[in-house]
């Protein structure tokens, strides 16, 4: 059946290496076929489909297919080639496949004689863009050209070129086939490279492959053996998932996610980089940079907006705009940035770009305490108004900081709308009551129990290592931590988007019930600051359990379904794998663990770690505070000791 315009191929199975702009996408027989999305990618178009091995006539039967990094897989293959090998296989094929187009592959004989064996690589592709593959209508495979030593691929959009070492024995431009034959003795091996380029360009470097690192090269180690190799893979994809900005190339930002969407997503990059302030603030000054000249300038309603696109919010709401989250999170960002030691002068180059967006937040209010989503006459959106909250009391304090006005009319607004907020958002019912969702424009709450939430426990970082206050009061806490540690919303494996007794339930339903690690990860932090310890270990426990079974590449979503014993979670067939919010959610669980709270202009780093240590022992080495490297070790009884840190930094109580 042809596939509805709206229904994505599957991604839950493939292998997807990455180093924006380039993708390779195989399945795990290794085999590049054109089928679904397969093929290497740069820049958004499919620059080779097929890539398809004969060895001895035969294609190898595939034994394993891993990710060895997030920008590389490794396939292996067998073939019998000897007439009396028997049943083992006497010739291992290896192909290292990259995200930057290129792919080696290598013949390992293990026969007792010497072996000649003809390799045939057939190679094709239709030069389509990723939506076109997306859609199912990639067109018709181009005809090849012999080039040099290899292929070439013409179309009106562009051409490929692929290049092999050592050159073919034969080329034949009709079936796109590259042949070799190769001598191998006993123990012998014999390897060839492809290499994949576009439009007469060769590869370039990836924006994850700059001089100076945005991302610190930290390492986790402990008790539970699954905290090194999570941070390690966490850290790894946000380096694979780093974007240049066009205009300015030396700023770098975090795409959300492979395959769908490699491009610019405000709210995604502001929030991935701020839960990345541990790995340092270079990813949250170019970020806050690059994302500073999309801001609108011009007078009128949107004036100091960060322009974003839609988003989808499942039954009952109409889609929200990250446009709104972004502009709200850009000054949380700098702010808090400001606090792990982001330099003066970038702070001060970008205060200009907070303020413009603290002041449309006041113009979005003006009419009242809450902000209309996504604009005037819509609804009031629950975990909006968190941001927004929170925007205005870390951005008073920025403003406050650097003697510019406005600080104290965004507290007064920010301590109105938590009075009203404690009346207007609560809706009581016999289970102590819950926080709607949203009330519509007429008043009417919408008493959905999601986890959206959780935005509401996500207060933001002060100085001398406080935590800003929240918009409940500390009986509204104490319930709110209830419910994100019930079974309506705690699946076993992280926070369900939608609780399990909602109409709308569905556990795959990305907005309607899947569990989303980002708002887990704020879950488990905002609980973790409240005191809610086990409500945060149980929801800590089930993501890194999931992380598990992900082999540590976090999607950003799976499956709401309940965990039982000996289960294990369902992958989402069209989420983003890897994706940023994911991957920096995984870095913010683990530095939640030593409860970090830096006050670099004060001078001063607070830790407040998780009493109960719900992983054991724990020691993060490699993180950054001030730009300078900062180690801490959390103890079995819960006590945090810093163990390296920048000489300007004393230890706050």
């Amino acid at each position: 059946m042809p596939r509805r315009s709206f229904e994505l191929p599957p991604t839950h199975r493939s292998l997807i290496c990455v180093a924006l702009p380039g993708l390779a996408i195989s399945s795990e027989h290794g085999q590049l076929t054109a089928e679904g999305l397969e093929g290497f990618y740069r820049g958004g178009r499919r620059l080779l489909s097929r890539c398809r091995i004969r060895v001895a006539g035969r294609e190898p039967l595939a034994v394993q297919a891993r990710m060895v990094s997030a920008d590389r897989a490794r396939f292996v293959g067998t073939v019998r080639a000897a007439p009396d090998a028997g049943p083992d296989p006497d010739v291992v094929v290896e192909r290292i496949r990259h995200a930057d187009g290129t792919e080696r592959i290598t013949l390992h004989s293990s026969a007792a004689r010497p072996l000649r064996l003809p390799l045939e690589v057939a190679l094709g592709t239709d030069l389509a863009e990723l939506g076109a593959v997306a859609a199912g209508n990639p067109g018709r495979e181009l005809p090849a050209t012999v080039h040099d030593s290899g292929m070439r691929w013409s179309s009106p959009t562009g051409n490929t070129v692929v290049t092999a070492t050592p050159p073919p024995t034969d080329a034949l431009a009709s079936a796109g086939l590259l042949r070799w034959e190769f001598d191998l003795p006993p123990g012998g091996t014999r390897t060839v490279e492809l290499r994949v380029r576009g439009d007469g360009t060769g590869i370039g470097r990836t924006a994850g492959h700059t001089a100076v690192r945005p991302l610190a090269a930290a390492r986790a180690q402990g008790d539970d053996p699954r905290v090194g190799p999570l941070l390690r893979t966490c850290i790894d994809d946000l380096q694979a998932l780093l974007v240049r900005d066009p205009t300015h190339p030396s700023d770098v930002y975090l795409a959300a996610g492979a395959p769908w969407r490699c491009g610019p997503a405000p709210a995604e990059a502001l929030a991935a980089a701020r839960m990345a302030l541990p790995l340092g603030t270079r990813l949250a000054g170019s970020t806050l940079r690059a994302l500073s000249r999309t801001q609108v300038t011009q007078p009128g309603r949107d004036f100091g907006s960060l322009p974003g696109p839609m988003r989808h919010m499942g039954a009952g709401l109409p889609p929200s705009s990250t446009g709104i989250e972004a502009t709200l999170l850009f000054p949380v960002l700098l702010a808090e940035a400001r606090r792990w030691g982001l330099a003066e002068p970038e702070v001060t180059e970008l205060l200009p770009a907070a303020e413009r967006c603290l002041r449309w937040l006041r113009a979005a209010t003006y009419e009242g305490p809450y902000v209309p989503d996504p604009g005037p006459g819509g609804p009031l959106r629950c975990e909006t108004q968190a941001h927004a909250h929170r925007a205005a009391v870390l951005g008073a304090d920025l403003l406050d900081a650097y003697g510019r006005p406005g600080g104290a009319e965004l507290r007064q607004w920010a301590k109105e709308l938590r009075h009203r907020f404690r009346e207007d958002f609560w809706v009581d019912d016999r289970g102590g009551g819950r926080p709607a969702a949203a009330r519509t424009a007429d008043g009417r709450p919408i008493p959905h129990l999601g986890s959206g939430v959780a935005h509401l426990l996500d207060t933001g970082l002060l100085g001398a290592g406080s935590c800003a206050p929240g918009l409940l009061d500390k009986v509204q806490t104490e319930q709110l931590a209830r419910l994100l540690g019930g079974p309506g919303l705690d699946s076993g494996w992280g926070l369900r988007t939608l609780g399990v007794k909602e109409v709308s339930y569905n556990p795959f339903g990305h907005r309607a019930g899947a569990v989303r690690v980002q708002e887990t990860a704020v879950a488990v932090a905002g609980l973790a600051v409240a005191g809610y310890e086990k409500e945060a270990a149980s929801l800590l426990g089930g993501v890194l359990a999931a992380a598990e079974a992900f082999g540590y590449r976090l999607p950003e979503m799976y499956a709401g379904e309940q965990r039982v014993e000996g289960g294990a979670p369902l992958p989402h067939p069209a989420a983003c794998r890897p994706a940023a919010v994911a991957a920096a959610a995984g870095v913010h669980l683990l530095a939640t663990l030593a409860g970090i709270r830096p006050d670099v202009p004060a001078g001063t780093v607070t830790l407040s770690p998780v009493r109960g240590a719900p992983l054991g022992e724990i020691g993060l080495t490699g993180l950054r505070v001030a730009e300078h490297t900062f180690s801490v070790r959390v103890s079995r009884l819960g006590l945090a000791m810093v163990e390296e840190a920048a000489d300007v930094l004393q230890l706050g109580v």
